[in-house]
């Protein structure tokens, strides 16, 4: 074979090999979706979801309405239910995603924090069916979830970027977050008592409405003056923030009053929410306006139930307007808790390659 042969044979063994290795990565060539499904069952919501990358295919939820009766969540009955609603729900789930069991890459479900008992049922049945599937279980810390829901594929909105101020508001957990990366967090400030959705519904209760009030409050407040009453702001150091002198001052003027006159509630009802929420959205304002300016973020990402509330919109709306914040506030299917949540955080953990193990136990107390 001479020299010119040789030469073509080279050139073109050397053209067929840079063509394959050009297009390894090409946006061209079709990815391997990754189907993850996801699983919560923290407090009394059992919940299920597909999603194909970040993207959602379905998200249910089964709530519980057994609790209204007594005021609050019952952990035993929130643990029954969940046996009874799993497995309905996942199938659901799958069933509206138009997904096989055998085509999932991985099953999430939540860790901690949590009520133990519900926590329990979830990761048994994930551990169960991501074992007779043999495919990796993630397990996912639930406050980080309701911050990373920023990050599931949003048309509308791009996703916020690191580093960003979270605030997560709920009626477990009030937490001010230093959010570096989509695993690197750091609470750098939180309640020293009761949650804000918490102190929603115990005003609430004071005022006879049924659990869970925040939303009822929220709607009363519409047609209510929240300059009607006026309530203490503590003065709490640093990040952290507390709710229980509000809640002590408002069972106060409510006891006083109505011993006073018995329609005293009835009367001013619309005032009374009106005014509450005010003071307990503004304490929280006040700590995310602290927080933002000490560290210099120029983003705020709130998420958790009360992250549905429509003052709380309304302020930090006001705030990116005329104080130029970027402020992310979730859909309101994703302010609750829910599992697609759960499912986005468990794609991102895939790809970072950080599965779980079967012998991890669930954690009520979770943290950062």
């Amino acid at each position: 074979m001479d020299n010119n042969n040789m030469a073509g044979i080279l050139y073109d063994f050397l053209m067929v090999k840079f063509y394959f290795c050009s297009n390894i990565g090409s946006p061209n060539m079709k990815k391997k979706p990754t189907y993850i499904l996801g699983i919560e069952s923290s407090c009394d919501d059992t919940a299920a979801a597909v999603l194909k990358d970040n993207i959602v295919l379905s998200n249910c939820i089964a709530n519980q309405e057994v609790h209204r009766a007594y005021g609050g969540v019952v952990p035993e009955l929130a643990s029954r239910a969940h046996q009874a609603n799993i497995v309905p729900v996942v199938q659901r789930a799958l069933s509206i995603a138009n997904i096989d069991k055998k085509e999932l890459t991985a099953i999430a479900y939540t860790r901690g924090p949590g009520l133990l008992g519900s926590l329990l049922v979830g990761s048994a049945f994930a551990k169960s069916l991501a074992l007779s599937f043999d495919i990796p279980l993630i397990e996912v810390n639930h406050m980080q979830a309701h911050l990373l829901c920023h990050f599931i594929k949003n048309e509308e909105k791009q996703p916020p970027s690191f580093p960003f101020l979270g605030v997560t508001i709920s009626g477990g957990h009030t937490q001010l977050v230093l959010v570096e990366d989509f695993f690197k967090m750091t609470q750098i400030g939180t309640t020293l008592d009761d949650a804000i959705g918490e102190a929603f519904d115990k005003c609430g209760k004071t005022m006879g409405l049924r659990y869970p009030a925040g939303p009822e409050i929220d709607k009363l407040a519409k047609q209510g003056n929240s300059e009607a009453f006026e309530f203490p702001i503590p003065k709490v150091k640093n990040y952290d923030l507390s709710y229980s002198g509000v809640k002590t001052a408002f069972l106060n003027l409510i006891n006083n009053n109505v011993a006073k006159n018995p329609n005293f509630v009835a009367n001013n009802l619309n005032d009374l929410c009106a005014s509450i929420q005010k003071t307990l959205v503004q304490i929280i304002i006040q700590k995310i306006t602290k927080a933002k300016e000490d560290f210099n973020l120029d983003q705020v990402v709130i998420g958790g139930g009360v992250a549905a509330n429509s003052e709380i919109r309304r302020v930090l709306n006001e705030k990116a307007a005329s104080a130029q914040w970027e402020v992310f506030l979730p859909p309101f299917q994703y302010t609750t808790d829910n599992a697609a949540m759960i499912g986005v955080v468990g794609y991102y953990k895939h790809m970072q390659n950080q599965l779980g193990a079967m012998d991890q136990s669930v954690n009520a107390r979770l943290t950062f």
